[in-house]
């Protein structure tokens, strides 16, 4: 979840800046690649967690 609101967040400043700061929308090919920005923040927090955690037998 953390993983995924941290990549729709840097998507939305991105897209504030570039629209403010240029006048324009995404591109189709920024929009894909934010997609996949966001997917892989997810995917990344989905094995942080995981991997933090570990086995419940080692300390």
């Amino acid at each position: 979840m953390i993983g995924g609101a941290t990549g729709i967040l840097y998507t939305l400043v991105v897209l504030s800046y570039h629209y403010l700061g240029h006048s324009s929308f995404f591109s189709v090919e920024q929009f894909i690649y934010h997609i996949c920005y966001i997917i892989t923040a997810m995917m990344g927090g989905i094995l942080g967690v995981n991997i933090v955690s570990g086995s419940p037998n080692t300390k």
